[in-house]
């Protein structure tokens, strides 16, 4: 039987993310991995990660697309524009209550779509436990990270543990 390669599940998995969020008026978080390929303000880049705020208020021309994700933000109040590829992307999830899925870490160097794993995926869940699994590359997503600014007040996220990666089998 002929094998034919197959598309990368992570751009259909954060656009489904992303929707889902947007349709229980959640904030979407994406954390990125940043090396040469990803073009975001360096000054706002902390331990190689940067967490963008992806929302509807906090972006402009957002498109999420199969190899990037694009759009124009404001930093510092100055308007940025802002391309990820997808393979960057190590993890969507939902500011308020932390749901949402992780991916492996990238590996060194510069990864497009079609060479992401798919595997070893993982849940945000609000538990409080991070993950430690090196072998697959993966951390708790940080949330003290800059992150872009929305164009409105976003809601205030309720009190209590943050989230943690949980592994979904």
């Amino acid at each position: 039987m002929n094998s034919t390669p197959t598309t990368s599940t992570r751009p259909y998995l954060i656009r489904a993310l992303y929707e889902w969020c947007t349709d229980n008026g959640l904030t979407p978080y994406v954390a990125v991995r940043v090396d040469e390929t990803v073009q975001v303000p360096r000054e706002f880049v902390k331990d190689g990660e940067i967490v963008l705020n992806v929302s509807f208020d906090a972006t402009q021309a957002l498109k999420l697309g199969n190899d990037f994700i694009e759009f124009t933000a404001r930093f510092g109040g100055v308007a940025r524009s802002i391309i990820v590829p997808m393979g960057r992307v190590v993890a969507i999830y939902a500011r308020e209550n932390g749901q949402g899925m992780a991916f492996p870490q990238p590996e060194s160097g510069a990864m497009d779509a079609t060479t992401t794993p798919s595997r070893g995926l993982v849940s945000v869940a609000p538990h409080g436990a991070a993950i430690e699994n090196s072998a697959a590359g993966l951390s708790a997503v940080p949330h003290d990270l800059p992150q872009t600014e929305p164009l409105a007040d976003p809601p205030r996220p309720p009190s209590g543990s943050r989230p943690a990666l949980k592994r979904v089998k």
